[in-house]
């Protein structure tokens, strides 16, 4: 059987379906990384709402796939921006999302971190920037989750140079009660985070990041980079001090960061190990044998489904992530919150279904397959 896929001329091409996926099961608690995937969240397909609704959120879909995570052995980044923070859900959303997986995760046994801003405001003083900071940060401490400081566009806009980033995250990383995960976001998954840590100048923004993690190296379990370059993680994480992490968010080079070099590695925090979440464990697991050249053989040909996903405007990855988890059986539907399945055009679905159908994502080819089919006559597109 064959399907018929448009092209990005306007063309089509004919493509076969794998007739089986790969197959992965659970295993072992990883031993050699750290690795969370960043969630997205399922939409209740059937709320009478508009764009700019409140977020209605199908919560035993959005929770059966993080037990699905969970159950390969990867932690939950939860509330990030995966979870379209600042683009379709707001912080009343967030926060019950934060208490209902945190519980689940104590249910299962589960490990899972949570998104700290601010965008219960969106504008105000420094002082106001860190009341919202605040009132995130004891939601999450709350829940018993532990907490990740992500940018804040409140901040980006309030801060006048790099000695207010240092006294908002001095204060905050003073009282949180654990070592948090601090998330350096990149503008081009938020262009209102250009200029973060007081300067466009990323060397520059570099140090100043480095200066509030010197000042509390006992608050900061790790860092969170997202800028899509890996040499400069590879660089920052060398100057990190003894015993903080770095969590890579480059979505773009992540099997080289996290399979390291003969000076250290990165652990992992990453969208794109949504969609990949049992290949990914099994990746890792491969790796916590030693066996390096395993683990990028399994990883390295997942990178360009990935590349593909992220393609500018990077923000809008999240529609190809609940775009993969429809297709793959993890919801019924393809919806999203704030409308935003219409992010992306028809020829990029179509290669998204047909680079992850060649990895063997999909539990069942079949379904992905009539799904695909059905969205392709949504278009018009006839077979």
């Amino acid at each position: 059987m064959t399907i018929r896929l448009p092209d990005s001329k306007g063309g089509s091409r004919a493509y076969e379906p794998r007739p089986e996926p790969l197959v992965v099961t659970p295993g072992a608690p990883f031993t050699s990384r750290t690795v969370f995937s960043a969630a997205h969240v399922v939409a209740d397909p059937y709320a009478d709402v508009s764009p700019d609704s409140p977020a209605a959120v199908d919560w035993d879909a959005t929770l059966a796939f993080r037990r699905h995570l969970w159950s390969h052995g990867l932690g939950v980044a939860e509330a990030m921006d995966t979870a379209q923070r600042g683009m379709g859900l707001d912080w009343a959303g967030a926060a019950e999302l934060i208490r209902r997986s945190a519980a689940e995760a104590r249910a299962v046994g589960g490990r899972i971190a949570c998104g700290v801003g601010t965008d219960q405001i969106a504008a105000g003083t420094l002082d106001e920037v860190r009341a919202a900071y605040e009132e995130q940060l004891a939601v999450v401490e709350e829940s018993g989750a532990q907490a990740i400081l992500m940018a804040s566009r409140a901040l980006a806009a309030a801060a006048k140079g790099p000695e207010d980033y240092l006294e908002v995250y001095g204060r905050l990383l003073r009282q949180c009660a654990e070592p948090v995960i601090l998330h350096w976001l990149g503008p081009m998954f938020d262009p209102a985070l250009e200029g973060y840590w007081g300067s466009s100048d990323l060397d520059e923004a570099t140090d100043t990041f480095l200066e509030v993690i010197a000042a509390h190296p006992d608050k900061v379990d790790g860092i969170k980079v997202s800028l899509l370059d890996a040499q400069r993680e590879i660089d920052l994480r060398r100057r990190l001090p003894q015993g903080v992490r770095c969590y890579t968010g480059d979505d773009f080079n992540y099997p080289e960061l996290i399979a390291g070099d003969g000076q250290g590695f990165s652990h992992a925090l990453l969208g794109i190990f949504d969609p990949l979440g049992p290949l990914a464990a099994q990746a890792v697991r491969v790796l916590d044998t030693g066996d390096a050249e395993g683990f990028r053989q399994l990883l390295d040909p997942t990178v360009e489904l990935s590349r593909h996903l992220f393609q500018a405007p990077t923000r809008f990855y999240k529609t190809g992530v609940v775009f993969l988890a429809w297709l793959a059986g993890h919801q019924s539907h393809f919806t999203m919150v704030g409308g935003l399945q219409s992010a992306r055009s028809l020829p990029h679905f179509a290669r998204a279904y047909e680079l992850a159908d060649g990895l063997g994502l999909f539990p069942d080819p079949k379904l992905a397959e009539e799904r695909m089919k059905n969205l392709l006559s949504l278009y018009g597109v006839n077979q």
